[in-house]
């Protein structure tokens, strides 16, 4: 029942962050704010925390989920950086806004919405907290990613009936992604790693995407105060479960 909840959230979450992105584009940066907070407070007081207990009870080096948590931070950091790269490179001939780039990178972050299911049926093969806590900061930053697919979508001439479409799929791929998990289950050790290289992912996401992004046009103390209430809403809920 609570994984039902749960990932009916990340549905809702997606659905709710592109409708916002369409009708209160000039007050989005307030929501990221709260939510680079929210990402960090769940690697903090949920995360980290169970990797240790982890460590403790099966006596794996930390090293490795060190590595693990290193690797996927940089992983994503430079597919991120070549596509900006990319882009960089096609502006030094003309402007490409074309309608299949923006359906190619909705479909980008569709596949990572599956992914992000993938992590919460994970995290509740490992322990009820721990599901807890990833679906936690996947319903944070998937109230992002329905942002960032509609906004793609209309930055690149789709129309908004193709880019509602769009963010419907990328609202049901952590559906999809969690019924994955109910086909397999994996070892402890893997699961570690698993969690080291979540971190990892979260960690980028909230201080090399979303914050910034939150900073970028109307940085404010109000920005930085939800920041910081963010991650005291996680250390909270995270007492609680």
């Amino acid at each position: 029942m609570t994984l039902f909840l749960f990932t009916t959230a990340t549905f809702l979450s997606t659905i709710l962050g592109g409708l916002c992105a369409i009708k209160y584009r000039k007050e989005l940066h307030l929501l990221m704010g709260f939510t680079a907070g929210v990402l960090l407070g769940v690697v903090s007081f949920d995360i980290f925390p169970e990797i240790i207990h982890q460590v403790k009870v099966y006596d794996f080096d930390p090293t490795e989920i060190m590595i693990a948590l290193v690797t996927a931070f940089l992983i994503f950091h430079t597919l991120e950086k070549l596509i900006v790269i990319h882009h960089a490179h096609e502006h030094q001939y003309a402007q490409h806004k074309h309608p299949q780039v923006g359906i190619f990178s909705a479909l980008a972050l569709a596949g990572h919405s599956f992914m992000d299911g993938v992590g919460i049926g994970l995290g509740f093969q490992i322990s009820h907290g721990v599901g807890v806590a990833v679906s936690i900061a996947v319903i944070a930053h998937d109230f992002t990613d329905g942002m960032n697919s509609v906004t793609v979508m209309l930055n690149h001439q789709n129309t908004l009936r193709r880019a509602l479409l769009f963010l419907t799929l990328d609202a049901l791929a952590p559906i999809l992604g969690v019924l994955s998990t109910f086909l397999f289950s994996i070892s402890p050790h893997f699961l570690t790693l698993y969690l080291g290289s979540f971190a990892g992912l979260l960690l980028y996401i909230g201080a090399s995407d979303i914050l910034p992004e939150a900073h970028s046009k109307d940085s404010s103390v109000i920005t930085i105060a939800l920041t910081l209430c963010g991650a005291l809403f996680a250390f909270l809920v995270s007492r609680a479960v």
